[in-house]
């Protein structure tokens, strides 16, 4: 593997280091030579090329020690001097690039238009963001995470550190020239109060919003959304298509190892997981119905496979569950634990509808 060369300054800082060390060793060295004690000839190198202003350690009468106390002087303060320079050029570089980058980034902020503006970066955001630029689409990128905001710089796109919901980061990402927004953040609440807030700012706007619960549709809808993005639903439709097709015996084999539909689901947050039913779980002897999770967050059951390998598709939720059970779901990726935590041996309440329920 071919390894990264150190930026210059790095590099002169490294170089005259290095040279300072060896001036000095080789200065020792030579009051040594001269018949010096080390301490007196180490002490002798240091307030000479640090200039400290004290009298010589010995008298330095002969020629050769006084060309030594001058190429101690003047090389030793050379190399100083080069590593000073180069710690003041990684400064002068650093700031400069910043500045410079900053500026391009205003500048093309201020000149794009017909543009979209995507509020949120993560998972669904970034495949978005790669689509857009692939397609040669200008978009501008919003965020408050600065690890997703350093990717999408070093990517190549415009992008504002910043929270979607205010007015002045819409207005600063050119909302007044934009055509689309797309709202992919991972909370409702603040889709929603972007929809709002740019749809009061520019009437004009294609507003796309995603949305976790579908009863945040209706509610992003009258708030300006022309198009409601529902992940859960998206998934659930691609396993309905699954189901009904002839070859549904194979469909737990085809779901939990086709690369293929599991790098579409994953594309929207959402993956199928395999979670089994041990026989100390508080779960043996009980229905589905009683790990079904509603709300904002929801699990999708798509089979059950039983210990002695039978398949039973679609299950309702009176389907009894016992030890050695083997339960399908597919389920937002940090949901996931939430459901993991109902087949374990301690009771976890049941969340429906925001109330908590004896499980």
């Amino acid at each position: 593997m071919k390894s990264t060369p150190a930026p210059e300054p790095f590099r002169k800082v490294l170089i005259g280091a290095a040279l300072f060390f060896l001036i000095c060793l080789l200065a020792v060295a030579g009051y040594m030579a001269a018949g010096w004690k080390l301490a007196d000839s180490v002490y002798m190198v240091v307030i000479t090329i640090f200039g400290v202003g004290y009298g010589e350690v010995q008298p330095i009468e002969s020629f050769g020690l006084r060309v030594l106390t001058i190429s101690v002087i003047v090389l030793g303060y050379g190399a100083l001097i080069y590593i000073g320079g180069g710690f003041l050029q990684m400064l002068i570089d650093g700031e400069l690039n910043r500045s410079l980058g900053a500026r391009r980034m205003t500048k093309e902020l201020e000149q794009v238009k017909n543009h979209t503006i995507l509020c949120g970066v993560g998972r669904m955001g970034s495949m978005l963001a790669r689509e857009l630029h692939a397609a040669g689409k200008p978009f501008v990128v919003i965020d408050r995470n600065e690890r997703r905001l350093q990717e999408a710089a070093e990517a190549g796109y415009l992008i504002i550190d910043g929270d979607a919901t205010e007015e002045s980061i819409l207005e600063q990402a050119g909302i007044h020239r934009a055509a689309t927004v797309a709202t992919v953040l991972s909370e409702d609440a603040l889709n929603l109060f972007v929809t709002i807030t740019a749809r009061e700012m520019n009437p004009q706007l294609m507003i796309i919003a995603r949305g976790e619960n579908p009863r945040t549709e209706k509610k992003l809808r009258s708030s300006g959304a022309d198009r409601v993005i529902l992940p859960t639903a998206i998934g659930a439709a691609k396993v309905a298509q699954l189901i009904i097709r002839p070859s549904a015996e194979n469909l737990l084999e085809q779901i939990t190892h086709q690369s293929s539909v599991n790098e579409e689901l994953d594309q929207i947050g959402l993956q199928f997981e395999e979670i089994q039913v041990t026989a100390d779980s508080q779960l043996v002897e009980k229905t589905l119905g009683d790990i079904e999770v509603r709300g904002n967050q929801g699990f999708l059951i798509v089979g059950v496979r039983s210990e002695g390998g039978k398949l039973l598709l679609n299950p309702s939720p009176s389907t009894p569950l016992a030890a050695g059970d083997t339960v399908i779901v597919l389920g937002h990726h940090d949901d996931i634990p939430q459901l993991e935590a109902k087949f374990k041996k301690t009771a976890v309440p049941i969340m429906y509808r925001g109330v908590a329920m004896n499980g």
